[in-house]
């Protein structure tokens, strides 16, 4: 189905079929692991729609990420978690320069990664908050946070 629709009309932007329309497309796509080729050519797709204002910046990011990991490299925006369950804290699965990562998620609208990880944390210990508790762990660990303007 998504292939059908890329071959047809492309990246499939909010000029299209809206944004709540684009952004289903792009879950779609987020979630097409079993095919990360399909993944790829709707990642080339998206690319240009951006420029255009016609597709979500963040979106990219996330599906940049995913494509990455799936084809074996690094990811560039730390979007993509996995979870330490001794700590209940998320880390970033595999991620290239990560000193640099804060300035690539500022410039794809994307808030600073620590941010991020304590977000996807507590949603992550409140999703499993009766394990956790059997664990002894009562919060999930949470990063400092970077100063403004770092």
């Amino acid at each position: 189905m998504l292939s059908n629709i890329l071959k047809h009309y492309g990246y499939p932007g909010y000029d299209l079929v809206g944004e709540k329309g684009s952004n289903a497309f792009w879950l779609m796509a987020q979630h097409s692991d079993y095919d990360p080729a399909l993944q790829e050519r709707i990642l080339a797709a998206m690319k240009p729609e951006l420029t255009k204002h016609n597709a979500d910046p963040k979106n990219f990011a996330y599906l940049t990420d995913r494509v990455r990991l799936n084809t074996g490299r690094k990811q560039l925006y730390g979007t993509q978690v996995t979870y330490r369950n001794d700590s209940c804290q998320a880390i970033p699965r595999a991620l290239t320069d990560s000193l640099a990562v804060n300035a690539r998620r500022k410039e794809i609208g994307l808030e600073p990664i620590e941010s991020y990880l304590n977000w996807i944390s507590q949603i992550h210990f409140e999703t499993n908050k009766s394990l956790f508790e059997q664990k002894g762990i009562h919060k999930p660990k949470l990063l400092p946070l970077p100063k403004p303007g770092a």
